[in-house]
């Protein structure tokens, strides 16, 4: 059972998240807690205000810096174990490392190479419930690391595979995966149920209610994982394979064909002109841009140019890493992607008229487009991306509240 910051924000919303776990042991459940750091930016011990702990222009190392990142977590995880011990609960706090989980070295996001679970075996056997530090580990050296922001999911799905948990719970400050952003679109519902695949698309196109990683491990250990709210509230939504959702086989008409739709207001747009030399200035390109560790997405190669984003925080650099090889290179800030995502849309034919028809009617161009077996991405003018994403949502038969059943 992973609680996210808000779940455990304040000591009202934190007794319901141990009402939570009570329930569960009481239904005779073993129950490993994973918790984030309490609250958000501003709240004291929040991950955004401990790095406002550090001085201007100071320089501190990746190792020390994950230190700091990982005392959010620390803190979170004895007072909730504190909490379940007055509701006379056998609990035990756990860093990451203590918990068995092993990553490399790349501090800020490493990776999970092991979960060693002898120690949380052995507390569970002695009916203590564990009590984890999300978003943590421990190198080979010994070193605190941390898999990147948001990935006490990953700690969650990680534990949970390596114990062959039943379900892993993603308790969080909405009541399921929605169907959109509720601040672009007001009348996205909750999926009652979606593939692995599917979310973890929705998740890699912008919909931030669980981290794409969690999804990827969840999917390959075959673990369940349902996100839903602390409250306890609804059924939430369960992410499972499509044998468990009793979905075999996709079959659905284009109108019934997508889950989500997803978008991305933080990113550019960079255009790079290249000569006629057999696609040998490409090749230069996208390796330099390897070489320089920036990310492209929504590519589009042809032999004139090519196009692709990435994060605003990178235009810059690739812009430079582009124009020192001597190409012509440019840069469009005022971009948005819309993203609409559904297993079902592999070879359907029709999906990408419902796509163009619905942008088309809504007033919004596309200015470059892609897609996978799973999504279709649309890039669009920022200033449109609500609009964009409301015509897809209704476009696709999602625009209705309440529970989405798919």
């Amino acid at each position: 059972m992973k609680f996210g910051g808000t779940s455990v924000r304040d000591e009202v919303v934190r007794g319901a998240a141990v009402a939570r776990v009570e329930e569960a042991v009481r239904s005779g459940a073993a129950v490993v807690v994973v918790v984030s750091a309490m609250g958000r930016s501003g709240d004291p011990y929040a991950t955004d205000t401990l790095l406002g702990l550090l001085p201007p222009g100071g320089t501190v190392k990746p190792d020390e810096m994950d230190l700091l990142l990982s005392v959010g977590e620390i803190i979170s995880a004895v007072v909730f174990a504190a909490e379940l011990r007055r509701r006379h609960l056998a609990a035990q706090a756990l860093t990451g490392g203590q918990a068995g989980i092993l990553t490399d070295d790349r501090h800020g996001e490493a990776r999970i190479l092991d979960v060693r679970t002898d120690r949380l075996e052995g507390l569970l056997d002695g009916g203590v419930i564990p009590v984890v530090a999300g978003f943590q580990g421990v190198s080979a050296d010994g070193l605190v690391t941390t898999l990147g922001r948001g990935a006490s999911d990953t700690t969650a799905a990680a534990l949970g595979a390596a114990l062959a948990a039943r379900q892993v719970d993603i308790y969080t400050d909405v009541s399921g995966v929605m169907t959109a952003d509720p601040r672009l679109v007001p009348e996205a519902g909750i999926l009652a149920a979606a593939d692995y695949e599917e979310v973890f698309q929705l998740a890699e196109a912008g919909a931030k209610v669980i981290h794409p990683r969690a999804v990827e491990i969840a999917r390959q250990a075959g673990v369940p994982l349902r996100v839903l709210g602390v409250d306890g509230e609804g059924e939430g939504t369960l992410i499972a394979g499509r044998r468990e959702l009793n979905d075999t086989w996709a079959s659905r008409s284009p109108n019934e064909s997508v889950v989500g739709v997803s978008a991305r207001s933080d990113v550019s747009q960079i255009t790079v002109k290249t000569p006629a030399d057999r696609g040998q200035s490409q090749r230069r390109v996208f390796a330099a841009l390897a070489e320089a560790s920036i990310s492209v997405d929504l590519i589009n190669v042809f032999p004139e140019f090519s196009a692709f984003i990435v994060p605003d925080a990178l235009a810059e650099r690739a812009k430079e890493t582009v124009a020192s090889m001597g190409l012509e290179v440019s840069v469009r800030g005022d971009v948005a992607k819309v993203s609409i995502v559904g297993t079902a849309i592999h070879g359907l034919p029709g999906v990408m008229s419902h796509v163009v028809n619905a942008l088309a009617d809504a007033g919004v161009g596309i200015l470059q487009s892609s897609d996978s077996h799973q999504s279709i991405s649309c890039l669009v003018d920022r200033s449109l991306v609500a609009r964009a994403a409301s015509a897809l949502h209704t476009a696709f038969g999602l625009g209705r509240e309440g529970t989405v059943e798919r």
